[in-house]
């Protein structure tokens, strides 16, 4: 920087992952100067390490250890309790800072479009994840476990997370930091048997492999693959994976055929693998009592990829409770426009556009689920972020950025105003605090608090 040039002033929009990786980005330069706020609408930060993350994987949710350091570091200032649209406005946040970097995921579930799908017993797996791990957004969800078995639309990693949380012994879960409203109703469950729908073919299977492998130490849980004979099937698994298929499809098929060749428990529950299966409609007259499915098959297109067709062929599977896990969509944020087509925030490497004229909005950015939509794991938003990172200082760089006619002491004038019980980090680190002694005490990581009002009850605020 020239001797007197002033600070690059971000704003970034929430703390999840996506977000604490663009501050850090930022921050590790050695040619700008910054000065960085960032903003969540709860008490607690780390998006989906602490809300979205399956509590029976507690290793990834070490990644929240970087971002704890990220959060403490000079120059960032943390205003928790602050929802962007409602305590402070898009145009407010441009008055103040340079930039302006939305990192708020993509929190909406994707919905069917078939009948039935708004009956009680039919949910979002963002609503099922949230309740399970404590978010206060999902903390009163109730969700009907009674009958023996529930089926998810959807196989990627969040629909084997929701499928082992269904099925693991609730002694397993009671020593992780699951909320204790979930943990009481897993242990009244009466499920044996969590069916995964998946619209393709085994080698066009959305999960990763470590969520695979995951399925193959659940205590007395069998691992089964519908239609019989689909791992062998040359025209729906095999011949996708000889056509290009990458080396991660193929590893998955032979995790899959090692699983299949295993000897069944005599434990009685399981989890089947459905593919090359569709939900048409789900039955009943005042909530779900089944879901009817159809048979489909792979065709090459013109393209040379791999489509579905439905076939004539359909069943009925009785169950209680299904859930949709199809991908999410972004929130709307009044100012910031959205693709609706692909349910994200609107942006072309990471800087926000005018759908209409497909030109940049000055200073305005996004990274994270907001930005590429719900796909990758933890750290796929390292390099999201780097690149949107990237974009801001380019254009800073090229003189885009205007100066801000506002300075941050009037920021901090209107956030007390607006939001006068704002969570700093020493205000986090006491709610923190709290939850782990609460967890010491009864041999686990942490017990959450799951109402906003218990967290800034201890926060000092």
């Amino acid at each position: 920087m020239s001797p007197g040039a002033r600070p690059l002033r971000v704003a970034v929009v929430g703390t999840g992952p996506a977000g604490c990786y663009a501050a850090e980005h930022l921050l590790n330069r050695d040619d700008v100067a910054v000065e960085i706020n960032m903003f969540d609408r709860l008490p607690t930060p780390y998006g989906l390490v602490r809300a979205g993350v399956a509590p029976d994987h507690p290793q990834t949710k070490r990644a929240a250890r970087l971002f704890e350091w990220t959060a403490a570091r000079p120059g960032v200032q943390m205003n928790l309790n602050v929802d962007i649209g409602r305590h402070l406005s898009h145009e407010e946040l441009l008055a103040h800072h340079h930039a302006v970097v939305y990192a708020v995921g993509a929190t909406r579930d994707r919905t069917l479009g078939i009948a039935g799908e708004h009956l009680p017993g039919s949910h979002g797996a963002g609503d099922f994840v949230g309740w399970y791990n404590g978010h206060p957004d999902h903390r009163t969800r109730t969700f009907d476990l009674s009958g023996q078995r529930a089926v998810i639309v959807g196989n990627g990693n969040v629909a084997l997370d929701i499928a082992r949380i269904l099925l693991l012994p609730p002694d397993t879960l009671a020593v992780t930091d699951i909320a204790d409203h979930a943990l009481t109703a897993l242990r009244r469950s009466n499920l044996s048997e969590v069916v995964l729908l998946g619209r393709r073919g085994p080698a066009h299977a959305a999960f990763t492999s470590p969520e695979l492998l995951a399925l193959g130490d659940l205590p007395d849980i069998d691992v089964v693959f519908e239609p019989p004979g689909i791992l062998a099937d040359d025209s729906t698994s095999r011949g996708a994976i000889d056509t290009g298929r990458s080396y991660s499809a193929r590893l998955k098929h032979s995790i899959m055929r090692e699983f299949a060749g295993r000897a069944a428990t005599s434990n009685g529950r399981r989890i089947i693998l459905k593919f090359l299966s569709s939900p048409m409609e789900i039955l009943g007259d005042t909530r779900v009592d089944a879901v009817r499915i159809v048979r489909n098959h792979l065709v090459l297109n013109a393209d040379g990829q791999f489509v579905t067709r439905p076939t004539t062929d359909t069943e009925v599977l009785q169950m209680s409770l299904v859930l949709r896990a199809i991908g999410y969509r972004v929130a709307p944020i009044a100012g910031v426009p959205v693709d609706r087509l692909g349910g994200t925030i609107a942006n072309i490497d990471g800087r926000v556009i005018d759908p209409s004229s497909q030109r940049p909005l000055s200073g305005v950015y996004t990274t994270g689920w907001s930005k590429r939509g719900p796909s990758g794991v933890i750290g796929t938003n390292k390099k999201c972020s780097l690149e949107t990172v990237e974009s801001i200082l380019d254009d800073h760089a090229k003189n885009l950025l205007p100066e801000p006619p506002r300075d941050l002491a009037d920021l901090d004038r209107l956030i007390a105003q607006r939001q006068p019980a704002v969570v700093d980090i020493n205000a986090w680190r006491r709610i923190d605090a709290s939850e782990r002694r609460r967890g010491h005490a009864t041999g686990r990581p942490r017990v959450k608090f799951t109402r906003v009002e218990q967290m800034l009850a201890v926060s000092g605020t």
